[in-house]
């Protein structure tokens, strides 16, 4: 396999009241605001509340990984690998989230059950059901 280098530019960050501190087991229940550069508005036209979309979104936080993991890392549980997981300690910390577009206001996407903490760079996002 070639090295390559892939280049990848935010289009914007998360907003919400989660952080490394926060023990959110049921993240399908969190709201957050996805905050868009302006200059992407126009990128959003065609998205409409009431429809599910996919955030791709970088763990910017996480720091290596382990190709077998613990879920969670809850140590009572056996180990799996990391593919089978959605552990954000990975090869590549590429965070990909399927949620529920509840407003667009502007540059703003509010949703519900993004796994992704406060201030997290957003690097994509897609319908779930194109056209």
């Amino acid at each position: 396999m070639n090295p390559t280098q892939l280049m990848a530019k935010p289009i914007g960050r998360v907003e919400n009241g989660a952080d490394e501190s926060t023990a959110l087991d049921h993240w399908t229940s969190v709201e957050s605001r996805i905050v868009l550069d302006p200059s992407l508005v126009g990128g959003l036209s065609g998205l409409e509340a009431g429809q599910d979309i996919i955030v791709v979104f970088w763990f910017d936080r996480s720091g290596g990984f382990d190709l077998l993991q613990h879920p969670k890392g809850d140590t009572s549980r056996p180990k799996r690998g990391v593919f089978a997981l959605r552990s954000p300690h990975r090869p590549n910390p590429i965070g990909v989230s399927q949620v529920h577009l509840l407003a667009v206001e502007g540059n703003v996407l509010l949703v519900r059950g993004l796994d992704a903490f406060n201030g997290t760079p957003v690097l994509d996002v897609k319908p779930v059901n194109h056209p």
